[in-house]
């Protein structure tokens, strides 16, 4: 940022003279300034704020020009500086070097009248940003151990020099800024942290089931996607809905642990894309393949007896007759097996499709020691008579207490208090307006804003996901009818849909994905 003439400090600067009352009064308000600051910045979390509150208060302070505050990085031997005024960009300065590298080895206060009297100054900056620095003060910043964890420099006081009041205020407010800083380092070094501990949890889940990767990661955005939406909405019952950063935050992280309860599901389970297990459904290939010779043995014996009783020269008929009655049974083994395996994919039966299959119950062939089996048993007649999808009752319910596991697992993270709802909202994102949802069957006063949105985030990915074995990816435009449904038969919000659609939820938040 270039400073225009008339910003540059005079070499002809003349102090206003103050009585002692003023002197006093002034040196008071001061005081008072550094307890205000003092309350905010330790208040404050987030560094990007802090940082430029404290250098505003202490270019205020000591009625600098502006000011600049680095921050030791001991890892690289380096102070850096996030935000200096007149910079547009971070700065990094080796320890010991230049005047903010000295106070920082030192420890020792820095005050200088004219800085290009003083050979550690480097001139750099002030060319480049056609700047002159006259007076310094440069102080270090020192936590509650003492140790020195950053210095704040201002340049060119108002009245020409820094004096020893100034140079007691800005200490007082670095002790201040190295205590603020430090508890906001550590607030983004445990929010990396747990961030950290969500993703690897998320990739917990999509390593169990890895058709569903990307999944929880999509429906965060759509779910904060929407609820961002939900704010700007002018109309409706959700007209005035605010939620502050970390209410978004928390949107979020339900999102994204929503299934973590998967891990307790059993894998066959979790991963089935048919209605018979693999080994199940080749058991089922065995049996056929059984029956296939079965059918020819027996062909077999009918020839050896129709040749003791037509005899020799009835040899070629008789082989006519069987090879055509063999073809037959063989074809008739055949076609069942593939309405078996058209059966086993986890899609609606056509209509008699269950009578045909119960009359496969009583195809039959011998085994090797001539005992007699049937091609299906009773048990796969019912799982292949699976209405819908490929999970059995029991499988269904199994695969729906990953919900119970979700909350029960979230319930026990010490959440902040402003992410304490985590695992509430996440426990109903399957629940219905129509109290027919699971696991609670809770009615529609019941359940979270933020799980209304994520149960329709949710679904739309399900339905539009390209990457699961057991189904294709529907159309956005179809998804969308298929929500409209739900919303009309009172299982979704349909105020929530409509915002959903017309803010063009999916999208604006899963163009980047």
């Amino acid at each position: 940022m270039s400073t225009s003439p008339s910003d540059k400090p005079s070499d002809e600067t003349t102090a206003p003279t103050l009585s002692p009352m003023g002197i006093a009064l002034r040196r008071m308000g001061k005081l008072s300034s550094i307890l205000e600051v003092a309350k905010a910045m330790t208040a404050q979390r987030n560094l990007d704020t802090l940082l430029p509150l404290i250098l505003k208060e202490a270019t205020r302070v000591v009625e600098a020009d502006r000011c600049s505050l680095f921050i030791v990085d001991r890892a690289r031997n380096e102070l850096w500086s996030r935000v200096a005024q007149g910079a547009n960009q971070e700065i990094r300065l080796p320890m010991g070097q230049g005047i903010a590298g000295t106070v920082a080895v030192s420890g020792e206060v820095v005050n200088i009248k004219d800085a290009y009297d003083d050979a550690r100054f480097n001139r750099e900056f002030d060319v480049k940003n056609e700047y002159r620095t006259k007076s310094i003060l440069c102080v270090p910043m020192r936590d509650t151990r003492g140790d020195i964890t950053g210095v704040i420099q201002a340049l060119n006081a108002h009245d020409g020099t820094f004096d020893a009041e100034d140079e007691e205020l800005l200490l007082a407010l670095g002790g201040q800024a190295a205590q603020a800083i430090e508890n906001a380092m550590l607030h983004e070094e445990i929010s990396r942290l747990f961030e950290g501990f969500v993703q690897a949890s998320v990739m917990a889940i999509e390593s169990r089931d890895p058709t569903t990767a990307g999944h929880s990661g999509r429906v965060a955005s759509l779910t904060v996607g929407l609820a961002q939406a939900t704010e700007l909405s002018t109309s409706g019952p959700w007209r005035g809905t605010s939620f502050t950063h970390e209410q978004i935050q928390e949107i979020r992280y339900a999102s994204l642990l929503h299934d973590f309860g998967k891990i307790g599901v059993r894998e066959p389970v979790l991963v089935k894309a048919e209605k018979l297990y693999p080994s199940e459904f080749d058991q089922i290939r065995q049996r056929f393949e059984l029956a296939r010779k079965d059918r020819q043995l027996a062909s077999m014996r009918r020839r050896l007896e129709m040749v003791k009783l037509r005899g020799d020269r009835e040899m070629d008929s008789i082989d006519l007759e069987e090879d055509a009655r063999l073809v037959k049974e063989l074809k008739e083994l055949d076609d069942a097996l593939e309405f078996i395996v058209a059966c086993n994919k986890p899609t609606v039966l056509a209509q008699g499709g269950f009578e045909k299959l119960a009359g496969l119950g009583e195809v039959a062939f011998a085994d090797s020691r001539d005992r007699p089996m049937t091609v299906l048993s009773a048990h796969e007649i019912q799982v292949l008579s699976i209405p819908r999808g490929s999970l059995s009752a029991t499988e269904r319910r199994e695969i729906e207490s990953h919900v119970t596991h979700t909350f029960k697992f979230l319930s026990q993270i010490p959440w902040t208090r402003v992410l304490k709802r985590v695992p509430e909202i996440a426990y109903a994102h399957h629940e219905k307006l129509d109290g027919k949802g699971y696991p609670r069957a809770l009615a529609a006063e019941r359940i979270p804003p933020q799980s209304k949105m994520m149960a329709i985030s949710d679904i739309y990915d399900a339905l539009t996901a390209s990457d699961r074995p057991y189904k294709k990816a529907v159309p956005h435009e179809k998804a969308l009818d298929i929500l409209h449904m739900e919303s009309k038969s009172g299982q979704l919000d349909a105020d929530l849909l409509r915002i959903f659609v017309e803010a063009d939820v999916p999208r604006r938040s899963l163009k980047s994905s």
